[in-house]
């Protein structure tokens, strides 16, 4: 596995036991072909266990997928749910894509990441040195959103669990409140949060009156200052399924893995004695990698699976609001200075754009061919009675006030996707969420709404429940588990902690300065 390139970078050991399965290894079903359940199949099948994999769409990589359409030009090309940013600090994500691209040459960096708010302010993170508590004094000293000034009239108290963040620890202080009144009470600068935070937030899919603090303090521990990796990121150089998942997929074939597409499951059933029937068919075990809607509805179909106490709370398990992907293919090219993506505040409900052709080669080589530009647009934390239709006009009409030289461009075609299949983590939440063991050895759970125990989130949260799983199932037959990385998991250096440390006690003192909970509020259309 390779090392990550901080030094400070925490590195989980393998559990013992045999290098592998002997003689017939043991059967396990991996339910969810995304993320989480790619990793967990990885982990297993490479110990020899005998893995299949059932995916209810007809292609592999879950909410990161992508599949073939056919414009109204003629072009073949791929559409998907939308843009994902891979973090440096994704380390067993990226040491999962290294099983079929050791190099990871299928991923390319851009060179920013921009955010523009309506009003005209924007920041950017290439010139901030990555290496905290230097990239925090960089970004104050270079941002035109947030000073020196605005460092000043921050409640020093009221932050201080920012700079020593470690879990559980960080969801017992702050998993009560939500993300907006966490940074009302700290005084975090509106231009600031609005340009910084409120991008990063909204990437969660939730509004950040609903999202949990804690997650959000997390999110600063992942990406700034617990991390020496950097706030720029790596996307991939092709669509999805030719960049990562037919990669991976040939990689679990040859494994001698079973992949099984277009083949959502019906029903999961303990067997007496152990082991599990997964419709009908004999596993030792079963990995239920699905995302939160998909695990209810098989939960709900599964009435024996587990106790009454773990189905109860998958029951409780809430989906965050919809979210609208607009990719518009226009008959003649945005300007060129214009970023391959772009993270957007104060456009009512567009959230960020990207121009595919600047990083991805299929979208590059029909903008060769045509002239054209792809262009991407996101919204999310959509209001659920809002109508789709209405919200693809908006979007259209932000990317005008963006890109102005949009306005003259006819658009060739276009693919619309409205969700609602990402997970919630809300205010209060936390406790309630599943793990990845569950009463019954023989049942594991991966996604990214799986609470792991470690400071990981979105994609990364995933890849790592996903390997946890494998290794929780590999424990039991004496068999050696994968080694994991993360982020530090405290405070970075020994004055961050001291000062959260001061910060919490003093806190302690004035009870009445502690911000109370305030109800959400959704963005309304």
């Amino acid at each position: 596995m390779t090392a990550p390139r901080d030094r400070r970078a925490c590195a989980l050991p393998a559990p013992g036991g045999r290098d592998r399965c002997t003689g017939e290894g043991p059967r396990v079903a991996v339910v969810g072909g995304g993320v989480a359940g790619l990793a967990a199949a990885t982990g297993l099948a490479e110990r020899g266990v005998e893995v299949t994999v059932y995916e209810r769409e007809p292609v592999l990589g879950g909410r990161v997928a992508g599949w073939p359409t056919t414009l109204a030009d003629g072009s073949r090309v791929t559409m998907s749910r939308g843009f994902h940013a891979f973090f440096r600090q994704y380390y067993n994500l990226r040491n999962l894509l290294r099983r079929a691209d050791g190099g990871l040459g299928m991923l390319t960096g851009l060179p920013d990441y921009p955010v523009r708010h309506a009003d005209g302010m924007r920041d950017g993170f290439a010139r901030v040195p990555r290496t905290p508590p230097w990239n925090a004094l960089g970004f104050v000293a270079l941002s035109p959103s947030f000073g020196w000034r605005d460092l000043a009239r921050m409640d020093p108290v009221a932050a201080s669990p920012l700079l020593d963040v470690r879990v559980p620890r960080i969801y017992e202080r702050l998993d009560a409140l939500s993300a907006r009144d966490f940074l009302d009470s700290v005084r975090f600068p509106s231009a600031a949060r609005h340009l910084a935070f409120e991008v990063f937030s909204r990437s969660f899919f939730a509004d950040p009156a609903e999202l949990s603090a804690a997650e959000l303090a997390l999110m600063f521990h992942i990406y700034f200052l617990g991390s020496a990796e950097g706030l720029l990121f790596d996307v991939p150089a092709e669509p999805f399924p030719r960049a990562l998942w037919d990669p991976l997929g040939a990689h679990l074939l040859r494994l001698g893995a079973r992949l099984r597409t277009g083949a959502p499951v019906e029903e999961v059933r303990p067997r007496p004695g152990g082991g599990v029937l997964v419709d009908g068919e004999r596993y030792d075990a079963v990995v239920l990698a699905l995302d939160v809607a998909g695990l209810r509805d098989l939960v709900e179909r599964s009435p024996e699976l587990c106790d009454a106490a773990w189905r109860a709370r998958v029951g409780r398990l809430r989906t965050a609001p919809p979210f609208l992907v607009s990719r518009l293919w226009l008959d003649r090219r945005v300007r060129p200075d214009r970023p391959g993506f772009l993270g957007t505040g104060g456009y009512e409900t567009l959230d960020n754009v990207s121009v595919l052709e600047r990083w991805e080669g299929e979208a590059a080589r029909w903008s060769a061919r045509t002239g054209g530009s792809v262009v991407e647009l996101h919204a999310y934390a959509l209001p659920p009675e809002a109508d789709p239709d209405v919200e693809r006009k908006r979007l259209l009409a932000q990317l005008h006030r963006v890109y102005p030289e949009t306005r003259d461009a006819r658009v060739i075609d276009a693919r619309h996707l409205w969700r609602r299949d990402c997970p919630l983590f809300a205010v209060g939440s936390h406790r309630d969420r599943l793990t990845v063991r569950t009463g019954d050895p023989a049942v594991t759970v991966a996604g990214d709404h799986v609470r792991t125990g470690l400071p990981v989130a979105l994609m990364e949260r995933a890849a790592t429940s996903g390997f946890l799983a494998a290794n929780a199932l590999l424990a039991r037959w004496n068999v050696r588990g994968h080694a994991l990385w993360t982020v530090p998991r405290r405070g970075r250096s020994a004055v961050l902690r001291a000062a959260a440390a001061l910060g919490e006690a003093l806190g302690a003192r004035q009870p009445g300065k502690r911000p109370e909970v305030r109800s959400s509020q959704r963005r309304s259309a």
